[in-house]
């Protein structure tokens, strides 16, 4: 299960790809993934921290480090750009990195499946997905109980996006077993443009794509109203997490990643679109549509992007409330030495 669809990460090198999670992750970063040229020179301690590459997940760690906030709390931190929260968690648990961040959903399986690692700050509190229609089904579908029958494409079958619908589907009163599911991977965006399929479940930039094209938006769990109406309030989504025998003696730099975040936060509301995608690294937007990249952000930051990095634990809930009814996690399971609220507070 990934904090976003990998096919969407934009990461320089395109022999990176998605790896099984907890497998063995000791060979060198190098064949796991690309630390973009130029990010983390600064003097400091020098650490790594592996991140999903989708748009939205990692904006809050360029600007810190742009911002020279890592850099002002003693680090010189090493971003490394993986196809997928999956292969960012590998990172973290086989030791190739200090830190991993990735989606709440991905820390929790994990966790759940036996790995020794510890969140302790946050800094996106929405999930990053909408349920869209195809354009020429807009008229025909209009609700998320529209969906019975019909045929809708996610990025594969216990990945987040399928999670999030099952979840959606059931809070409708909609019985999932009659909604067709297409796995589809990277073909999503043009699989509804072309009407392949019925409905499907995007990210940004994809979503403003197809609002432009006619589709119909079912739910966008970006938008805070959304999140609040159909998933009862914010839901914890990036976060940082360390290895659990890591904590004692990284205690004060775990403190300092936090505080570095945190800062980035506060600063990412008083940023215009085009000071934020500057931020990016040139390999990041090379060849984008740069305004529209800019409009994005300034549209999704404020739903997004929390201002604090200590961890939500009522949202952390509904996480695990939707693994739960999805069925991705099993009823009972005890997740509740996850989340390390003793670094920033919960």
């Amino acid at each position: 299960m990934s904090c976003c669809d990998e096919t969407l990460a934009r990461v320089p090198n395109p022999d990176v790809t998605r790896r099984t999670l907890i497998r063995g992750a000791a060979a060198a970063v190098g064949t796991l993934a690309t630390a973009m040229p130029g990010v983390g020179r600064a003097q400091g301690k020098r650490i790594k921290l592996a991140f999903c590459s989708q748009l939205l997940c990692i904006v809050p760690y360029e600007v810190a480090r742009a911002g020279g906030h890592f850099r002002n709390h003693g680090l010189d931190v090493e971003l490394v750009y993986t196809r997928g929260g999956n292969a960012a968690m590998q990172a973290l648990v086989g030791g190739a990195v200090e830190y991993g961040a990735t989606s709440l959903d991905v820390a929790l399986q994990a966790y759940a499946h036996g790995a020794e690692i510890r969140r302790f700050a946050t800094t996106g509190r929405l999930p990053l997905f909408a349920v869209a229609t195809a354009p020429g089904r807009a008229d025909q579908i209009r609700e998320i109980k529209d969906l019975v029958g019909r045929t809708v494409g996610v990025s594969a079958l216990g990945n987040a996006d399928h999670a999030l619908l099952l979840f959606l589907l059931r809070q409708a009163g909609a019985d999932a077993t009659k909604v067709q599911f297409a796995t589809l991977g990277t073909n999503i965006l043009e699989a509804l443009r072309q009407g392949q399929v019925d409905a499907g479940l995007v990210q940004e930039p994809a979503l403003t794509l197809l609002e432009k094209s006619g589709a119909r938006v079912l739910v966008n769990a970006m938008n805070s109203a959304d999140a609040q109406k159909y998933l009862g309030g914010p839901y914890e989504f990036m976060g940082v997490a360390v290895l659990a025998k890591d904590v004692a003696s990284r205690h004060d730099e775990m403190v300092q990643v936090a505080l570095a975040l945190e800062d980035a936060l506060k600063a990412m509301p008083t940023m215009s679109g085009k000071e934020l995608v500057g931020a990016l690294p040139r390999e990041m937007t090379a060849g984008a549509d740069l305004a529209e990249m800019e409009a994005v952000l300034e549209r999704y930051r404020g739903s997004l992007y929390p201002t604090r990095v200590a961890i939500d634990l009522d949202a952390s809930k509904r996480v695990a409330d939707t693994l739960t009814s999805a069925g991705l996690l099993p009823a009972g399971t005890d997740t509740s030495g996850l989340q390390d609220t003793t670094i920033m507070g919960g």
